[in-house]
C-alpha cells in the first residue's frame, strides 16, 4: 500500500432521489483496495445515463458496490490489492468500475482496468471504458457484427452511439444512425455514418429499406425501445440479430412475431453493470487487443461533448436530461 495516500477525499453522493440539485459533495474515507482490486487516484470520470437513473432512484447499485454514482473513471494507479501483479502504482489507466467514479479516489477490480491508450489525455480516457465495453459486448459478442454487414444504430449522437458509428466503420460495415436534429446527423456523418436519419422527419425503417435496397440491416443496437423494437423488426435484414440496451422510449413491447420467425430473426439485449468480473474482464481483454490499436492509430476517439469541474457534476446531469449533447459529457478532478 502507497504510505502517502490521504484518509478522506472528496466526493459527489446523491443525497436523495431526485433531479440534478441532489447531487452534493461531501467527504468521505478514501475506499482501499482488496484482493484483486486497485485504488485509482481520478483524473476524469465520465457521465453516463445510469448515473442519471441511479440518481433517479431507479438504478440501484449492486451488492457490495459503492452507492456513489460513477461507472469509469481514467487517473493513476495509487494502490493494489493483494493478487494484483500486472498493474503497477504511478501507472496511467481507465477502467470500467461498479460504482464510485464521482470522487477523488475510486476502487476497482484489475481485470476491469486498462493502459491509457497512447496518444489520449486522461479527460479523453475517461469517457472510453463504460461506452467501449457495451458496444463491444452488444455490437460484435451479441449482435457478431460482421465485415460487409450493416448496422442501425438508435441515439447516434449519444455517447454509446458516436463510439459505436466508429467501431463499426472501422471493422468494415456499413453504418446507419438515427438522431434527433440536423446538427446531430451532420455530426454522425462526420464520424463516419454512411446515413445519418432525422427521426423527428423522417421514417427511419422506410428510409433504412430503400438505402439497402429492401433487404434490410443485418444488426440494430437499440436504447429506445418502446414501438421501435416492431419498426425495427419490419427492416431488418434475414437472420438480423436485434440488441437492446436501454428503454428510454419504455420497456414494455408489443410485438408481431411473424416477421421474426419467417427472417429467423435475433432479439437479445445485455446489462453490464451487473456482469461478473470475469465477464468484463473478458471484454477488456477484447478491447485491448482489438480496439485499442485502433485508438492509438487515431482511427476511433472518444467524442468528448462538454467537461465540467466535478464539484459541478449537477450541471453535467443536467445537461445529459437536455440530450443536446453530441458524444460524452467528463467530469474532471484537481491534480
Amino acid at each position: 500500500m502507497a504510505s502517502a495516500l490521504p484518509h478522506t477525499m472528496t466526493a459527489i453522493e446523491i443525497s436523495a432521489p431526485g433531479g440534478p440539485d441532489v447531487l452534493r459533495p461531501t467527504t468521505r474515507p478514501v475506499p482501499q483496495p482488496g484482493p484483486g482490486e486497485v485504488l485509482i487516484r481520478v483524473a476524469a470520470a465520465g457521465v453516463n445515463r445510469p448515473d442519471v437513473l441511479q440518481r433517479q432512484g431507479a438504478y440501484p447499485p449492486p451488492p457490495g458496490a459503492s452507492d456513489l454514482p460513477g461507472l469509469e473513471v481514467a487517473g493513476e494507479i495509487a494502490a493494489v490489492g493483494s493478487g494484483v501483479a500486472d498493474l503497477q502504482v504511478g501507472q496511467q489507466v481507465c477502467a470500467l468500475t461498479p460504482g464510485g467514479g464521482y470522487a477523488e479516489f475510486c476502487v476497482t477490480p484489475a481485470p476491469q482496468v486498462l493502459p491509457v491508450p497512447r496518444g489520449l489525455s486522461l479527460t479523453e480516457a475517461g469517457g472510453v471504458p463504460e461506452t467501449f465495453f457495451t458496444v463491444w459486448t452488444n455490437v460484435f459478442d451479441r449482435g457478431r457484427l460482421a465485415e460487409g454487414e450493416s448496422l442501425l444504430i438508435h441515439g447516434g449522437s449519444s455517447g454509446i452511439g458516436t463510439t459505436a458509428i466508429q467501431l463499426g466503420k472501422a471493422f468494415g460495415a456499413r453504418v446507419f444512425t438515427t438522431a434527433g436534429s440536423a446538427d446531430k446527423c451532420r455530426a454522425c456523418e462526420r464520424l463516419g455514418a454512411d446515413r445519418a436519419i432525422d427521426y423527428k422527419t423522417e421514417d427511419y425503417a422506410a428510409v433504412v429499406k430503400e438505402l439497402t435496397g429492401g433487404k434490410g440491416v443485418d444488426v440494430v443496437l437499440d436504447m429506445v425501445g418502446g414501438d421501435y423494437v416492431q419498426r425495427d423488426i419490419d427492416c431488418m435484414a434475414p437472420d438480423g440479430r436485434h440488441v437492446s440496451i436501454a428503454f428510454l422510449g419504455g420497456s414494455k413491447v408489443t410485438l408481431n412475431m411473424t416477421p421474426v420467425m419467417v427472417k429467423r430473426l435475433t432479439l437479445t439485449g445485455s446489462t453490464l453493470r451487473p456482469r461478473t468480473v470475469a465477464d468484463k474482464g473478458r471484454i477488456a481483454a477484447a478491447l485491448r487487443e482489438k480496439v485499442w490499436p485502433l485508438i492509438e492509430a487515431g482511427k476511433v476517439k472518444p467524442l468528448i461533448y462538454k467537461t465540467y469541474p466535478f464539484r459541478e457534476a449537477a450541471a453535467a446531469h443536467a445537461l445529459m436530461e437536455t440530450s443536446s449533447h453530441i458524444g460524452k459529457i467528463v467530469l474532471t478532478f484537481d491534480a
